[in-house]
């Protein structure tokens, strides 16, 4: 046995992992039936700009990433696309969704869309605090 510290883990070291806790977390919870889900923006030309990645299961969505160019900033933009991950995982079922951030902008974006503080963990990164959001949904 030997622990190896890496920057550089192959496709199949991950997989290794992935598939471990995949089946330890279903053995243990039930399967989680994660599904992946994006929003997408697209510019004239079909090219994506921005938008929302992430994924839901065991019943909740989290929103990984969600990025609004500077030009569509201040237009409700993210408010949409919340509105549509959302809606998309009700329909998949879900009962909740959780996004967390460190950018005092975006916090009171999400706020405003009816996201509630569950967590602050200060200092992430230095001088600000990344903050764990979370919504009810009703699953349809």
């Amino acid at each position: 046995m030997k622990i190896d510290v890496t920057d550089t883990p192959s496709e199949s070291d991950l997989a290794a992992i992935s598939e471990g806790l995949t089946a330890f977390n279903t053995a243990d919870v039930g399967p989680s039936a994660r599904q992946s889900l994006a929003v997408l923006i697209r510019d004239d030309t079909g090219k994506t700009i921005g938008g929302i990645s992430g994924y839901t299961a065991w019943g909740w969505l989290f929103t990984q990433w969600l990025f609004v160019p500077e030009s569509l900033r201040g237009q409700g933009m993210a408010g949409k696309l919340l509105d549509a991950a959302e809606a998309e995982a009700s329909a998949r079922g879900c009962f909740g969704a959780w996004i967390d951030t460190f950018n005092p902008q975006a916090l009171k974006a999400y706020q405003r869309q009816g996201y509630a503080v569950f967590g602050e963990l200060p200092d992430f990164p230095a001088g600000r605090s990344r903050f764990f959001l979370q919504k009810k949904l009703s699953p349809r």
